[in-house]
């Protein structure tokens, strides 16, 4: 089938100036100076949200007037590529509900750049990062302003991995130091003015030579000096990798990544947060990709699929051992299976019917509970526990493992525990004379006052016995704080 494009060559850039049809006029002042942007393409209407920043400490995100920014994302990595208008709406209005605030897209998919968005549009000409197709990003513009219509922010991945790195990806391989900073240029030049617009670069897939390494500091480097310094860009490793080895001292990339990924259960993202906590400068670490709810483990049918169960685990463990958000996922979302396309690793249920799967609908129950606390000066503390020097029980595994956070200024405390059992605490960490103790559920976001409890001595609580996880909240008694999960109104 034959297919017409309005198509402009990126290197062309160097010699015209481009209006919004890519139509070129008489003079040129510089390689992206009228490359358009966002804003030129939907006109003086654009949504504007309050840009991200990173918090004075380096360890968390926040709105530009210093409300905190906890990151709740949500993989879909295959929207433009495979979704329409309509059902672009239908997801984005049912991720908002459930109280995301962060989509996660890629513009060049990991999988085949030869197969057409759903209308019919291939991102590139002849698989060329200099030659985009109008008609193709003019539908991701939209879905950009539609996000920012309603109130979401997009982290945006210009190009999957498999573009720089092949691996076991489709590829093909199109990116050079060269073209990736002109490619970084152009889509900087054209989302820079959108405020909700985050980048995240590496897609899945970790620099393993002195090449990757330039191709993406050149892609990051366009990007920012097309959109300006108030780009908020990051790294998006393989599985049990955290960024942070590779980017940590390069100032172009305002914070980290993790992916602890789909391999087994447990994997333990505590341990991958923590290497950000090791290193200098300080910035701020998430897990961007936890196990897929609906993925099959270690991606074998025979172990069983990962559960909102294992969600649960490894959101809490992650933020509560220093993460600034998490981003959740479902494998039948992220690629959008539905009726007529092939399932990619097993996807047993159509995308339509995952979107308010049980795991989806507790993320949010996380986000209130962080947002009920003072935000800005949370840290980890594994010394709250008192059960051995090194471990919280003393069968420690990865499926039993309790992680603790609390305040700098020790007004309250938060410990996740996977499996039930009695916590015993270390009260002298907390201010105050008097602690007040609830426990929190994290399937319902409700809370149970447990009591009011002496500082000058350690106490054994014991969670409710009608389920497995529990969080446990410990205040200083006399700050008078609502029950956990009721957000308060902060700044920094």
């Amino acid at each position: 089938m034959n297919r017409k494009y309005k198509l402009v060559s990126i290197s062309t850039f160097l010699l015209v100036t481009i209006c919004f049809s890519f139509a070129p006029i008489a003079t040129a002042t510089s390689t992206t100076a009228n490359i358009p942007s966002i804003s030129a393409a939907q006109n003086a209407s654009s949504t504007v949200l309050p840009r991200l920043t990173v918090s004075d400490n380096g360890r968390f995100l926040m709105t530009a007037d210093g409300q905190p920014f906890f990151w709740l994302g949500d993989t879909a990595w295959m929207l433009i590529s495979r979704l329409n208008r309509e059902e672009v709406n239908r997801y984005l209005q049912n991720r908002l509900a459930n109280g995301f605030n962060v989509i996660q897209i890629v513009i060049l998919t990991e999988y085949d750049l030869d197969t057409p968005n759903a209308y019919g549009e291939l991102a590139l000409s002849d698989n060329d990062p200099l030659k985009p197709n109008e008609a193709y990003f003019e539908y991701v513009d939209w879905v950009i302003e539609r996000a920012a219509e309603l109130g979401l922010y997009v982290g945006l991945l210009p190009t999957w991995g498999d573009k720089v790195n092949l691996k076991n990806g489709l590829g093909p391989e199109i990116f050079t130091p060269a073209n990736a900073r002109l490619f970084g240029e152009f889509v900087g030049k054209r989302y820079g003015s959108a405020s909700n617009v985050i980048w995240i670069l590496g897609g899945d897939r970790n620099p393993e030579n002195d090449t990757h390494m330039a191709i993406w500091r050149e892609m990051a480097a366009g990007i920012e000096g097309s959109a300006g310094k108030l780009a908020l860009i990051t790294y998006h490793p393989r599985g049990q990798k955290n960024s942070v080895q590779w980017f940590n001292k390069d100032a172009v990339f305002d914070f980290n990544l993790v992916q602890s990924g789909q391999a087994f259960r447990d994997m333990p993202v505590w341990e991958y947060i923590a290497k950000s906590y090791e290193v200098s400068p300080a910035k701020p670490v998430f897990d961007a990709e936890i196990n897929y709810e609906g993925h099959a483990v270690a991606k074998n049918p025979q172990y069983g699929y990962f559960t909102e169960y294992d969600v649960r685990k490894q959101s809490y463990r992650s933020v509560f051992a220093g993460g600034a958000g998490v981003t959740y996922g479902h494998h039948s979302i992220w690629q959008f299976f539905a009726l007529g396309r092939k399932s990619i690793g097993f996807a047993e249920v159509y995308w339509y019917d995952a979107l308010n799967t049980p795991g989806a609908l507790e993320m949010r129950y996380l986000k209130q509970l962080m947002l009920s606390r003072p935000y800005f000066d949370r840290v980890p503390d594994p010394k709250m526990f008192l059960d051995a020097a090194s471990e919280n029980t003393p069968n420690e595994t990865p499926a039993t493992h309790a992680v603790a956070t609390r305040a700098s200024d020790g007004s309250y405390a938060m410990i996740y525990i996977p499996t039930n059992r009695p916590l015993n605490i270390d009260l002298s960490r907390l201010s105050g004379n008097m602690i007040r103790a609830w426990w929190y559920d994290p399937r319902t976001g409700e809370s149970v006052l447990v009591g009011e409890f002496a500082k000058s001595e350690p106490h054994k609580f014991l969670p409710p016995a009608n389920h497995q996880d529990w969080v446990l909240v410990l205040d200083d008694a006399a700050l008078g704080f609502d029950a956990p999960g009721i957000v308060i109104s902060q700044t920094q």
